[in-house]
């Protein structure tokens, strides 16, 4: 029988956390597993609980959004540490990408009965990310701006966060000039934003690479060139369903290396944590961490 260590969210949302751990908990324990609770003081605690787990030979839950999920699976990385997912976020996306149930009984049969799959994950690096590991994507644009926004409310939630959030930040954004670098070979871009994207899904079920799996040792790089603020909003309801990728105003490279650059200040984001600017490099860590999880859910469908 498995042995768990569940690292608690050490932000606000560390209430939902508790609340998404004891539903999954009682069925854990119920099956016999033991399970240990570790509720951290901030993200870089919680890595350091989970690689002192992980060393144990203990699953890894994390419990919380995108932000601590990438966190602890990043710390995990290259360790041949298991991760489990609890997601209590705003966003989940990562979890949704993996296709994990919401229902507390079913997730915990995929706890205790899942095999381990090996993941990739992404090495951040940057000014102020000398090597970060996370596992979602990296976008630097008016989304970061957006999720910055979103991070920052106090009234709104989930999708709705990102929703206000981004109505704030197109209303006043204008084009950047990027160079983005894909495997050496440079694009020039002016626009709205570059995702490299690991998994399908951000923003909090946003499909923004329809195609991208995160056991395929590659990166999606979705670039959203500069278009009438009418027309953007049109392709942004788009991305409920992938199909953005249809219009003109969209293009989508494939790489293992990924570098973003701007002729000005421009903010990114990785797994929901907006704590930086351009320039950034995305590299993909092919099959570098094993999580438990069921069937991958194709990007642009919804749970």
């Amino acid at each position: 029988m498995r042995q768990f260590t569940a690292v608690v969210n050490p932000t606000a949302g560390r209430a939902a956390g508790a609340a998404a751990l004891l539903a999954v908990a009682r069925r854990l324990r119920e099956a016999g597993a033991e399970l240990e609770t570790a509720y951290s003081g901030s993200l870089d605690h919680a890595k350091d609980l989970a690689r002192e787990a992980g060393a144990r030979g203990r699953v890894v839950l994390a419990v919380g959004g995108d932000g601590i999920a990438g966190g602890i699976g990043g710390a995990l990385s290259g360790t041949g540490g298991v991760l489990g997912l609890v997601p209590a976020g705003r966003g989940n996306d990562f979890a949704r990408a993996l296709r994990l149930p919401s229902d507390p009984g079913e997730l915990a049969d995929v706890l205790l009965h899942g095999t381990p799959r090996p993941v990739d994950t992404v090495e951040v690096s940057s000014a102020v990310h000398d090597r970060a590991v996370v596992l979602g994507s990296v976008y630097a644009g008016v989304d970061a701006l957006a999720n910055l926004h979103a991070n920052r409310s106090r009234l709104l939630r989930g999708a709705a966060s990102y929703y206000a959030g981004g109505l704030r930040a197109v209303a006043t954004w204008r084009a950047a000039r990027y160079r983005v670098t894909v495997d050496g070979t440079e694009h020039p871009h002016t626009g709205y934003t570059v995702v490299a994207a690991n998994s399908g899904y951000y923003g909090s079920g946003r499909a923004v690479a329809p195609d991208a799996r995160v056991d395929d040792g590659l990166l999606d790089v979705v670039l959203i060139r500069d278009a009438p603020r009418r027309l953007f909003f049109a392709l942004m309801n788009d991305l409920t369903t992938g199909a953005h990728v249809h219009r003109p105003q969209v293009e989508i490279l494939r790489g293992r290396e990924v570098r973003i650059s701007a002729d000005r200040e421009i903010p990114y984001g990785a797994d929901g944590e907006v704590d930086a600017v351009l320039p950034v490099t995305a590299r993909v860590l092919p099959g570098a961490l094993r999580v438990l999880y069921g069937t991958p859910r194709p990007p642009g469908t919804r749970p």
